[in-house]
């Protein structure tokens, strides 16, 4: 049986025209094992910036050359012929990924790649049946998850594959976590979405940068899937959590939607908590007097209606940007109080589709869906990492950190001024004055378009107080308004927080953390926490790329864990104190030499004391290093102790 009908090879031919040329001579030289298609004249120019890079710099006629043999390769491995490489070696790999990026790729990065793509191949295989029902589990062999988000669901998989079953508690009422919350207008993806999304669930993406309601229905399509419902109580809250060491065991508080709280126990206690799941809402004097509508991005009401009213948005950060850029056709006015200028980078696939044969491409050859990630994959992260550390000998340390950064800097203030080219005014004041990336880079979703619209106001002064009508602005002018809309971000430092987790002897972890200063190791174990796995903890957001990718290597690692426990006969384990501290200090010394400690600016990466506690600040090739294999050595580990030999807690 041919491996694509007819009708979908006939797709994938006329997909071919808007597929992309670097990734296409890729998934050729693959599929025909013959190593002249990474050879002049098909090696692709240098691909910069965040750009797709389509054409890959090659004439229209080698183009064409490169479609009609890929097509043919296609072909007869749809009739069956074999995959040429199947397996390239990890040096070949980065061979090809230099070809592909038309820069050198570091040798380094040859066994992630060769994993990454290994693992996209295998993509899609049979998902196992669920092991138990949560009425018919034991603890000494079950998991507690917190949170119902991507995190979550991943882990949730991983261990069913291990013979571990678990129960998921969600506050919400259904899957999807931040994206579930997170339902403004406009919200969607800063990372293209293909590589934005688990690497065992390949997905038919409609768009390349997703929309919230598309990331939703990824999200509910996987529960689904993978049977993970019946597994997971929702509208119920995980308040509390204590490691009782007598029994080897967590004992877990959950709040379900009527009051009613409940203990439930488990040998491990996963958290898997959105940083973007806890709305702050500003202390700004006479908030609570307003007599109009007020409400956070995060929290916005489905009953929510802007048309013809006069809107005010405090704060510009990625979801203020989608708001902005999605409702002035509809409100009469909209006016946009900025505490800071944000750097944005062009966004040429702004809520562009994936054409239909482009996604029978990604759909039906796994080879073009796993290099066009693994292309996407080295464009968003790995790439600018040289570009976020201090060079100690630059001259302009004010405005940059670097030549290469200073040339973003440039790039960035080119396209601000193109974009809003005759009017000087809001150039000045969307202009930042630190140096690029030291907040997460925005992406221009239609953001500069909305500010140049009459009825779009941009206000740099900060907000003094607010009154039953208005908002007093620093200067003391007063604008009435209908509607405030709180763009201010989330609380991310307290990780965990309002959770109470208390470990062995009394150790409260808030205490622990001294309320915004925590640490983990490899962002997810703390000594005294015996089997605490932290999902997305402290130093694992990315400066770029996918986040997911860090969930799924801190995933791995917690499993490969997790069977070595088992082959000793250990129940247990808790990092040592020397190797917690080693590791938080290396994070400590990483950052310091990256742009996030630079002075010029706020961010929401740093702590009330200055120290960074939420970006990683490891190249993504070396965590994926940290993380491939857990060493018992590194850990205080237990084995199972009878309950009757075991002393009184």
């Amino acid at each position: 049986m041919d491996r694509i009908s007819a009708s979908d090879l006939e797709s994938i031919r006329n997909g071919l025209e808007d597929a992309n040329i670097p990734t296409l001579l890729m998934v050729l030289t693959q599929l025909s094992g013959d190593l002249r298609w990474i050879e002049p004249p098909y090696q692709p120019t240098r691909t910069r910036g965040l750009d797709d890079h389509d054409s890959g710099g090659l004439s229209a006629a080698v183009q064409e050359e490169i479609r009609a043999a890929a097509f043919a390769a296609i072909s007869e491995w749809s009739r069956g012929r074999e995959v040429g490489l199947r397996h390239p070696s990890a040096e070949l790999v980065t061979q090809m990924m230099s070809v592909c990026m038309g820069t050198e790729v570091p040798p380094e990065f040859g066994a992630l790649l060769h994993a990454e793509l290994e693992s996209a191949l295998d993509a899609g295989e049979p998902v196992p049946t669920p092991l138990s029902e949560p009425d018919d589990i034991g603890p000494e062999n079950h998991a507690i998850i917190l949170g119902a988000g991507a995190s979550g669901l991943a882990a949730a998989i991983s261990l069913r594959k291990l013979g571990i079953t678990y129960s998921i508690y969600e506050k919400n009422d259904n899957v999807g976590g931040s994206w579930y919350a997170n339902d403004y207008p406009g919200a969607g993806v800063d990372t293209p979405n293909h590589l934005y999304a688990l690497s065992f669930a390949p997905a038919d993406w409609k768009h390349y940068f997703a929309t919230r309601d598309e990331i939703q229905e990824y999200l509910e399509s996987i529960a689904e899937t993978h049977s993970i419902y019946p597994n997971i109580s929702l509208q119920s809250e995980i308040i509390a959590a204590r490691f009782l060491a007598n029994e080897q065991l967590w004992a877990v508080d959950v709040r379900d939607g009527s009051g009613k709280v409940t203990t439930h126990k488990a040998r491990y206690f996963i958290t898997a908590m959105g940083a973007f799941s806890r709305p702050i809402r500003p202390n700004i004097p006479g908030l609570q007097e307003f007599e109009g509508d007020v409400f956070h991005t995060a929290q916005w009401p489905k009953s929510a209606d802007l048309r013809g009213k006069r809107v005010a948005v405090i704060g510009t950060g990625a979801s203020s940007m989608q708001v902005v850029a999605s409702i002035p056709d509809l409100a009469e006015s909209v006016t946009v109080f900025q505490r800071s200028a944000q750097w944005v980078a062009p966004f040429d696939k702004f809520r562009k589709e994936v054409p239909g044969d482009v996604r029978t491409l990604i759909r039906e050859v796994p080879l073009y869906r796993a290099w066009y990630r693994l292309r996407q994959n080295w464009t968003f992260t790995d790439n600018i990492h040289a570009s976020l550390q201090k060079d100690p000998d630059w001259p302009h340390s004010e405005r940059s950190l670097n030549a290469i950064n200073d040339g973003h800097r440039r790039y960035f203030q080119r396209y601000m001024e193109k974009s809003l080219a005759g009017r000087p005014d809001l150039i000045e004041k969307s202009l930042p004055t630190y140096p690029p990336f030291g907040k997460r880079i925005l992406l221009d979703n239609g953001w500069f378009k909305a500010l140049v619209k009459p009825n779009v106001h941009l206000v740099t002064e900060s907000v003094e107080r607010i009154t039953s009508t208005g908002i007093v602005s620093a200067s003391g002018e007063e604008s009435e308004f209908d509607v405030i809309v709180l763009a201010t971000g989330f609380d991310v430092v307290r990780f965990l927080a309002p959770v109470e987790i208390v470990g062995r002897e009394g150790a409260v972890l808030s205490e622990v953390w001294d309320g915004d200063d925590p640490r983990a190791y490899l962002g997810m174990m703390v000594p005294q926490f015996p089997n605490l796995f932290c999902l997305y903890g402290p130093n694992t957001q990315t400066a770029g790329g996918s986040l997911l990718f860090v969930i799924e290597s801190q995933i791995h690692y917690m499993t490969n864990l997790l069977v070595k426990l088992q082959k000793e006969g250990l129940v247990t384990a808790e990092p040592t104190a020397e190797v917690f501290s080693n590791y938080n200090q290396r994070v400590d010394i990483a950052n310091e030499n990256m742009i996030w400690t630079h002075s010029g600016m706020e961010t929401y990466y740093r702590n009330a004391r200055g120290r960074v506690v939420v970006v990683n600040p490891f190249r993504a090739v070396d965590f994926w290093a940290m993380t491939r294999e857990a060493d018992l050595s590194e850990f205080k580990c237990e084995p199972q102790v009878e309950l009757a030999s075991k002393p009184n807690s």
